[in-house]
This record gives C-alpha cells, structure tokens and sequence, in this order.
C-alpha cells in the first residue's frame, strides 16, 4: 500500500520501531487472545477488540470510533476473516490520525518569517517538558538554526537550573531571572534578545504546575499579551508537552491545558518505557490537536518529529 512507503531513514525508523516495541507486544498480544479460535469477525471478536484497544489506552470515545467504522466493513462483507482484521485496523488508525495530523513532516523545521518562531511550552512537571525544550533546542541548532530559550517557569528554582543545564549541553544561549520573577518579564527580555540576535526559534518554558484552571490560564494569558508586545501575533506554537507513560491521565492533563489556553500541538514522551502508546491515538483524534513530536528514547536524539505513516508502520510492522 502506497500510503505506508519508508519515509524515515533507517537508524530513526530503528529507533521508532524500538521506542513502540512494549505497546506493539501488549497491544498484539492481548488481539491474539482477542482472536483466538475464531475464523471470521463477528460481534464476539469485535467485543474483545473493544476491550483490547481501551485496554490498550486508546481512550473509549476513539475506541467507539474504530469499532464503529470496522462494524460497516464487516456489514459490507459478510464474511470477514479474522486474518484481515490487523489490515483493517491499520487502515481505520491511520485514517483517524490523518484527519487531524495532516502534514507529513519528517525532518526538524519552522516556517520561513522574519521574526523569530515563538514556541510556548506548556505541561506538567515530570512531563518531560524541560527534557523536550533541551532536545528540541539541539534538533533546531543542528538544522542550522540560531536557536534562543526563555526559563518562564520561574516557580521553582529547580526548573530555572534544568533549563540552564540543557542550555549548556546544546550551547544555545538561555534568558533566565531568580526564581519568583515574573513569568510574563522573562518571556519580554527573551524575546527582545532574540531580536537583537536575530533568532530563528525562541522557546519558552512556562510554570509546570496544574494550579487551578483559572490561575494557569491568567499567567499564560498575561505572558501571551506581553510577548506580542514584542513580536505581533506570538507565540507561532503552544506546544503542550504529555507524559505517554501516564495513559489515562495524560488525556486529562490535556483536558486542563486545552481549557486553560488555546494549545496547538502536541509532544508526547516516555513512549519507549511503556506498553500505553495508544495513547497518540486517542489524544490526537479527542483533542483535534496534532502530534508534533514523540519522545522514543532517552538519548538527546530521541525525541522524533512524528510522522503519521512510520507510526502506524512501526505500530504494526
């Protein structure tokens, strides 16, 4: 099938395909069982798979949405053997993540402008959110880029020091001011530097606590204004940064941000540790945000671009 052509070099589609080997396992391994003794899929076979694609993390509303569309295909043929089923499941995951993710990105890049492109990083602590700034500053500075970090999160001391280590192992210059400055004057000086500079990418950290809703979406509100004062029209991204890990309640820490501010893509990390990767799935169709990047390894490398078709390739390859 055209649709799943390589698009990834071999050491990243290697990479890809290790980071989603335990949510491969769990996820096949529990269909197997699903499937077991049955030759055509009927409505038992298609109980199961609901239970193997929640089970799985996938989340129940996209659940109900993939065994609704395999239910037309069985009722179109009537004889559906279960050795098609994996074809078909692939087909239905790959057209609900093209509905939503509609690019094919596969390499590291922003637009083309002449002001430096704002990204605002939102998420919870222990999301991963400093770890995918840092990595996310080294793939933009290997692309060539002049890239310059904002330590907004300046509601523990502990997020300005994480911020200034990755700084310093990817060399790219970082604005920072004590713990307990005001978020929204670190966001004004990094963007004034990174002008001065002629920057391509800005990225900033923002307070990764999940206080109450209408205390996250003030802060980030305030920091938005304050920055547009600066560069019009900023931030270009809010990306919202998701433990995988987590399954479940990744989607309700997506649930909080989206309500609090207007999020416009999506990292999702800690992939590679854990057998939820279904996760990608579900947020991306619920939340009608589209996965930017994932988080596949620990190595300063592993963080990828994701790409919709080596995903479901790796998922079912």
């Amino acid at each position: 099938m055209s649709f799943f052509k390589k698009i990834f070099s071999k050491e990243k589609k290697e990479t890809l395909d290790k980071g989603l080997e335990k949510t491969k396992s769990n996820f096949f391994g529990k269909l197997s069982k699903a499937v077991a003794g049955k030759s055509k899929v009927d409505d038992d076979v298609l109980d199961n798979l609901e239970e193997v694609l929640v089970s799985s993390d996938v989340g129940v509303d996209t659940t109900l949405k993939i065994i609704d569309r395999i239910e037309v295909r069985v009722a179109k043929d009537k004889y559906l053997g279960v050795d098609e089923l994996n074809h078909i499941l692939r087909d239905e995951i790959a057209g609900l993540l093209s509905e939503t993710n509609t690019g094919n990105a596969t390499e590291f890049d922003i637009p083309k402008q002449d002001t430096p492109y704002v990204i605002m990083v939102v998420g919870v602590n222990g999301a991963g959110k400093t770890t995918t700034i840092g990595k996310l500053a080294s793939q933009f500075k290997k692309a060539g880029k002049h890239v310059v970090l904002g330590a907004a999160d300046t509601f523990r001391a502990a997020a300005i020091d994480q911020l200034q280590v990755w700084a310093d192992r990817t060399d790219v210059p970082i604005i920072k001011q004590s713990m307990g400055s005001d978020p929204a004057s670190v966001a004004f000086d990094t963007l004034k530097s990174a002008v001065s500079q002629n920057a391509d990418v800005v990225i900033i950290d923002t307070a990764g606590r999940l206080h109450n809703k209408v205390n996250l979406m003030n802060e980030l509100t305030k920091i938005k204004r304050v920055m547009e004062k600066v560069i019009p029209d900023t931030p270009n991204d809010v990306l919202l940064v998701l433990d995988g890990s987590t399954g479940q309640n990744a989607f309700e820490q997506a649930k909080q941000f989206t309500a609090a501010t207007e999020v416009t893509s999506l990292a999702i990390t800690k992939l590679d540790g854990t057998a939820k990767g279904g996760v990608v799935i579900g947020i991306s169709d619920q939340f009608k945000i589209p996965v930017k990047y994932i988080g596949v390894g620990e190595g300063i490398d592993d963080l990828q671009v994701f790409n919709k078709i080596e995903f479901v390739d790796s998922f079912f390859k």
